[in-house]
C-alpha cells in the first residue's frame, strides 16, 4: 500500500513538472468579434491550435531541464533548444498576445504617448495600418506581422516566418512586440479563404487599443 502511495505521489509530481504553462482564458466569448472574426474560427483557433501548442511545448519540455524557466527565459535561448520548444513556445507566446490585443470593445483609442510615436515613425494610424497590412500580406506561407519596441525605444513593423517572433534571441527584428497579426491560413480561412488582404484589413476593427498602448508604456520602461 506504502508502494502505491508513492508511485501515486510521484506521477502527481511528474505532472505537475511537466505541465508548467497554461492557457489563459479568453477575455471574450468565441462569437464576440463577429462579423470581422467568425465564431467558428475562434473556437477551433483558441481550444484546438492554441491548446496544442500548449500541450506540446510541455511535453517538449519534459525532462530537458528547461521546464521551470519562463515563457520569456525560453524565448531569450531557443536558439540552443529543439525545433519543437521553438515552434510551440512561439505559438504559446504569439496566441497570448494576439488574444488580448484583440476585443469586441469599438472604437478603443490609442494613447497619447503611443499616438505620438506612431505619429512620428509612420506619418499617422493609417501609416502604421498599411506598413503591417503589407508585412502580413508579403510573409510566405505562415506567420506573423508585428508591432515592435526595440531596444532603443523605436516602434518597429516586422514579420516572422512560421511561430517566431521578435522575443526569440535568433530574430532577424528583436525587441518586445506590442501588436501582433496572424496570418497563418488557420487564422482566417474558414471565413476569408484566400483573401488575406480581407482579412487583414477587417482586423482593424477589433483592435485593442488600450492594451497596445499598456504595453508599449510597459516596452519603454
Amino acid at each position: 500500500m506504502k508502494n502505491i502511495k508513492l508511485v501515486i505521489v510521484a506521477v502527481l509530481l511528474s505532472t505537475t513538472a511537466f505541465s508548467q504553462f497554461t492557457q489563459k482564458a479568453l477575455p471574450y466569448a468565441y462569437n464576440a468579434l463577429e462579423p470581422f472574426v467568425d465564431a467558428q474560427t475562434m473556437e477551433i483557433h483558441f481550444s484546438k491550435h492554441h491548446a496544442g501548442y500548449v500541450k506540446n511545448l510541455n511535453a517538449a519540455l519534459a525532462g530537458t531541464g528547461d521546464e521551470k524557466l519562463s515563457l520569456n527565459e525560453i524565448l531569450a535561448k531557443v536558439s540552443t533548444m529543439s525545433t519543437a520548444v521553438r515552434n510551440n513556445a512561439g505559438g504559446h507566446y504569439n496566441h497570448e498576445l494576439f488574444w488580448s490585443v484583440l476585443t469586441p470593445d469599438k472604437n478603443t483609442k490609442m494613447s497619447a504617448e503611443l499616438e505620438k510615436a506612431v505619429n512620428e515613425t509612420f506619418g499617422n494610424v493609417e501609416g502604421l495600418k498599411e506598413k503591417l497590412n503589407a508585412a502580413g500580406a508579403s510573409r510566405f506561407g505562415s506567420g506573423w506581422a508585428w508591432l515592435v519596441v526595440t531596444k532603443e525605444g523605436k516602434l518597429v513593423v516586422s514579420s516572422t516566418p512560421n511561430q517566431d517572433n521578435p522575443m526569440m534571441d535568433n530574430a532577424e527584428v528583436k525587441g518586445t512586440p506590442i501588436f501582433a497579426i496572424d496570418v497563418w491560413e488557420h487564422a482566417y480561412y474558414l471565413k476569408y479563404q484566400n483573401k488575406r488582404g480581407d482579412y487583414l484589413a477587417a482586423l482593424w476593427s477589433v483592435v485593442n487599443w488600450v492594451e497596445v498602448s499598456k504595453r508599449y508604456k510597459e516596452a519603454k520602461k
